[in-house]
């Protein structure tokens, strides 16, 4: 080995070395405290009573047999699947649409349209969900319920996310949700896009390419690593998102059988209601589990390996 690879390895742990240290910190002992915990009978953050004692597999026992005999533990499985996935798609096909119209609109609507869409991400969660409440409120004070009554499409009030179980809490949740995802996928896929050169286009519009041929030809296999970052990073996000949701379960807007996800049930089991934090560590242990697993797998079948494919000859 060289004596100039020493500095160079001495430079690339510096580097990395930040990168590494907030990971550790702030994500692996966290993790391997919450596995640790999940063996453990701890409960009301009684560390000196629970926390040294091991219980084996006790709290996933408890959890396997919850999501076979309790409706409501298999309510929060299937909203989890349902607000994953619907607000997923919102998300990253929301803002690859996002990108594309603002591309096509020019220097002057493009950024307009652009801020306006990125309102829902600048507000306080507080302030974007009570602006929500109000929207989806049950009775003639709603915003949509008036508007509705007053086109004449509903003669009373209806409560959106109480009734119509379950889809009205899932078409809420997945809504309010999905603003917000809606508009860092338009920030990402928008940077893409520009990045490319304006000569592709250019070339392709000398050629007679339509608006939608360009979109399907240039844009779209240009920034298709932009698509998989979003769609992963929304995946993992959604996954462990629960603030606005929190809100409007809390608030009673939404029906909290059907507007609860797993990351707000593993929320509500620690610090709420029953304050089990040993059966709250085993359900946050699959939850990473299954995150994993998916973040794998989109990875997987969006092409991460041929991305990352070195390009063939000298640069």
């Amino acid at each position: 080995m060289n004596r100039g690879d020493f500095p160079r390895k001495w430079e690339l742990w510096a580097f990395l070395a930040p990168a590494l240290i907030v990971v550790i910190v702030f994500y692996l002992i966290p993790l391997i405290l919450t596995i640790y915990t999940s063996f453990t009978p701890l409960r009301n953050w009684n560390i000196h009573r629970y926390a040294t004692r091991i219980i084996g597999f006790y709290n996933y026992q408890k959890l396997f047999h919850a999501i076979l005999n309790d409706p409501s533990v298999r309510a929060v499985f299937l909203t989890t699947g349902i607000f994953v996935g619907c607000t997923l798609l919102v998300n990253v096909l929301g803002g690859l649409i996002l990108a594309i119209l603002t591309f096509f609109a020019g220097k002057t609507a493009g950024p307009v349209a652009s801020t306006i869409w990125l309102l829902p991400r600048m507000s306080p969660i507080a302030v974007y969900g009570l602006v929500w409440y109000y929207f989806f409120h049950g009775s003639s004070v709603g915003t949509l319920n008036s508007l509705l009554m007053k086109l004449g499409f509903i003669h009373r009030p209806m409560a959106w996310g109480q009734d119509f179980i379950p889809y009205g809490p899932w078409g809420v949740i997945v809504f309010v949700n999905g603003l917000v995802g809606v508009s860092f996928g338009m920030i990402v896929l928008s940077s893409a896009i520009k990045s490319i050169p304006g000569e592709f286009v250019i070339a392709a519009r000398v050629d007679g390419a339509t608006d939608w041929q360009i979109c399907k030809k240039v844009l779209i296999p240009q920034i298709r690593w932009h698509i998989m970052y979003v769609t992963t990073w929304q995946l993992l996000s959604l996954l462990t998102s629960y603030a606005h949701t929190y809100l409007l379960v809390s608030w009673r807007l939404v029906n909290k059988s059907y507007g609860t996800p797993l990351a707000l049930y593993v929320y509500d089991l620690a610090f709420t209601g029953v304050f089990d934090q040993g059966f709250a560590a085993a359900a946050g242990t699959i939850l990473v589990i299954v995150g994993g697993l998916l973040g794998w797998m989109t990875l997987r079948i969006l092409g991460f390996g041929k991305l990352m494919i070195e390009p063939r000859g000298d640069i």
